[in-house]
């Protein structure tokens, strides 16, 4: 297993969003997005990655899958390999294939995840010694045990977590800060899937700000948690806030936008 922290990146992938982007999936309809605000958001995205030191591959959009600017949710990156996962919704099914070639191409090992369950990237953290899966509507228990053991053959240990009712991922509620530090919603931190970690809880109201990412030297923050936003920033994080209110609307964060990781 590589010995780089878990937020330490130089490479990434993305997808430019495609027009019927404004049709993505969303458990709470808060109105469509426009194309134009995802993609203004994606841009400053993408730019922020490359200040951090990440060299980005930005693929095309694919107009039949909505949620095709989401790369995170159908595979999973490591230096050691990548894994073609299988996301709950019927919808993004064919995502993780168009995916393939992409990673083909970075990766010597690609694994698919067997069937029949299924795992979406939004559920999985990775942390320093191991990979947080969690369960929820768009993982079950028997696509979160064909995921482990596809992660040993990668040398990767993991563990499978339970995900609050009513939460749509795992990391929509959580993000990882540095190798000991956890940004959870209270209602997470509760559930005990960091017990062994320090917590930074998100104030009460800005429970979307826990979908944070850290890349390199970098936390990347929706710009509309301010309290969040200093909360972090009087621990010492370097805060790099990112606009996500269009995303939002279609039930995305930060860390979906790409996979990343480290490559000799």
């Amino acid at each position: 297993m590589t010995a780089q922290p878990a937020f330490y990146f130089n490479r990434a992938i993305v997808r430019r969003p495609a027009r019927s982007v404004t049709d993505g999936l969303r458990a709470v309809d808060r109105g469509a997005p426009s194309y134009e605000g995802v993609a203004a958001e994606h841009d400053a995205y993408v730019a922020a990655l490359e200040a951090a030191g990440v060299a980005v591959e930005i693929l095309p959009p694919l107009e039949a899958f909505p949620d095709s600017v989401f790369v995170e949710d159908p595979a999973l990156v490591f230096s050691e390999g990548a894994v073609l996962l299988r996301p709950g919704a019927t919808s993004r099914a064919g995502e993780a294939a168009a995916l393939a070639p992409s990673l083909r191409a970075h990766f010597d090992t690609v694994i698919e995840l067997p069937g029949p369950g299924f795992a979406d990237g939004g559920d999985i953290l990775t942390m320093p010694g191991e990979v947080m899966i969690g369960l929820s509507a768009r993982t079950d228990r028997a696509g979160a045990e064909a995921l482990t053991a596809c992660l040993k053959r990668l040398g990767r240990k993991a563990q499978i977590v339970e995900t609050p009712q009513g939460v749509l991922h795992f990391k929509t509620d959580c993000s990882l800060l540095d190798g000991e530090t956890i940004l959870a919603t209270a209602r997470l931190a509760k559930s005990g899937a960091f017990e062994r970690y320090q917590t930074v809880i998100v104030p009460e109201g800005e429970e979307a700000a826990a979908n944070a990412l850290r890349v390199n030297d970098a936390v990347f923050v929706g710009a509309d948690f301010p309290r969040t936003i200093d909360r972090l920033d009087s621990l010492g994080f370097r805060v790099v806030p990112l606009a996500t209110g269009k995303i939002g609307k279609i039930d995305a964060g930060l860390s979906c936008m790409s996979l990343r990781w480290r490559s000799a």
